[in-house]
C-alpha cells in the first residue's frame, strides 16, 4: 500500500465565512461543501487537488507552534501549498498587502504567511517544478 497524495487538512478557525473568503481571494480556493454541525458551520474548500476542511470556533484561542512548545505541547507548525506560477504570486502579495517572510533554499524559495486565525502557511514554489533536495 501507497499513500497516493495528501487528501485534506482539518482545521478549526475564528470566523468561517472571513476564511472561506481569505483563502479564496489568496489561493484560488472555493467552498464546495457546507453545513451546520452542532450549531457550528463547516465547510470543504477545495484550490486545485488541495482540500481544507473548516470547522469555525470562534471561542477557542489560536496558539503558534512557539506558543504550543512554550507549554510543552505538540501542534502543526504550518500547512504547505506548492504553487508554480511566481509571478502571479508576486501580485497575490503586493495585492492582499500580506506580511510574510521569505526564504531562498537550494531547489525551491518559499514564502510564510498567516491566515485570518493565525495559521501558518508555507507558500513553495520550487525550481522548474521539479521537488528534489
Amino acid at each position: 500500500m501507497q499513500v497516493k497524495q495528501l487528501d485534506h487538512l482539518n482545521l478549526s478557525v475564528a470566523n468561517f465565512d472571513q476564511t472561506a473568503h481569505w483563502y479564496g481571494r489568496v489561493f484560488g480556493f472555493r467552498v464546495v461543501e457546507r453545513g451546520i454541525r452542532d450549531g457550528r458551520t463547516w465547510g470543504v474548500l477545495r484550490g486545485g487537488e488541495a482540500l481544507l476542511c473548516i470547522y469555525e470556533h470562534p471561542e477557542l484561542k489560536f496558539l503558534s507552534s512557539e506558543q504550543l512548545a512554550a507549554q510543552g505541547l505538540h501542534g502543526v507548525a504550518h500547512l504547505g501549498l506548492r504553487i508554480t506560477d511566481r509571478e502571479a504570486w508576486m501580485k497575490v502579495l503586493q495585492a492582499e498587502k500580506l506580511e510574510h517572510l521569505h526564504w531562498k533554499y537550494p531547489h525551491s524559495e518559499s514564502w510564510y504567511v498567516t491566515d485570518p486565525t493565525g495559521w501558518e502557511i508555507e507558500v513553495a514554489l520550487w525550481d522548474h517544478d521539479t521537488v528534489r533536495f
